[in-house]
């Protein structure tokens, strides 16, 4: 195998290992926004919103996959997203917070 052949082939895997390993992606809510606004995650994946506001807000599914319940300052709600699509959520207090998380295969 030639050198540019390893060398593609080991980025290849590197890059597959980091998504893997990852681990949980975190979305703050402060500030009235969800932040980041808009991530990416494999099938499987876990993301965990905490809320550094001093009001409550929730995390809501569009299609009603999710809800949490009210979060209070530093509350946190954690959801796995097993299937691929894009998912909208919203707080269902202050319905002008969106944010969406897209599940890819990497």
């Amino acid at each position: 195998m030639n050198v540019w052949k390893m060398g593609g082939l080991l980025s290849v895997c590197l890059a597959a290992a980091a998504w893997a390993d990852k681990g949980p992606q975190v979305v703050d809510i402060s500030k009235f926004a969800f932040t980041p606004k808009e991530i990416t995650v494999a099938p499987g994946s876990k993301v965990v919103w905490i809320n550094h506001d001093e009001v409550p807000h929730t995390v809501s599914g569009r299609d009603k996959s999710f809800v949490s319940k009210a979060l209070d300052t530093d509350d946190r709600y954690e959801h796995v997203f097993d299937k691929e699509g894009d998912y909208a959520y919203f707080c269902a207090v202050h319905p002008y917070m969106t944010g969406v998380v897209h599940v890819r295969k990497p």
